[in-house]
């Protein structure tokens, strides 16, 4: 069976860091994804990786987030610099495929992480 674990959420204060992780068990996933839900707003896509292309970055988070996976396939969000406004329920997603278009996208991955809660105070 198909399963996302995330880890690595927490409280941390304006300006600090978090390093989320996801690991899949069960298949091999080659495109890969952070979401990230707000309460009363959409799902909305963070970073993703294909392995293939340079990783895809939300506006809202370019130059202050790094996804990254390691040869287990394990993926990483290395977040920097947090503000208040990134408090939200992290998703990891993953498809099998290598996909080139949509990365960010909710549409573009089948199976889903239960969620990491980060919370940045100002």
């Amino acid at each position: 069976q198909v399963q996302l674990v995330e880890s690595g959420g927490g409280s941390v204060q304006s300006g600090g860091s978090l390093r989320l992780s996801c690991a899949a068990s069960a298949f091999t996933a080659r495109t890969m994804g952070w979401f990230r839900q707000a309460p009363g707003k959409e799902r909305e896509g963070v970073a993703a990786d294909n392995t293939v292309n340079q990783p895809q970055y939300a506006d809202s988070v370019k130059g202050r987030f790094t996804i990254s996976r390691d040869s287990k396939n394990t993926l990483y969000l290395q977040m920097d610099r947090l503000k208040p406004e990134d408090t939200a329920m992290y998703y990891c997603a993953a498809v099998a495929d290598i996909m080139y278009g949509y990365l960010l996208n909710r549409a573009t991955y089948v199976y889903w992480g239960q969620g990491t809660q980060v919370t940045v105070s100002s």
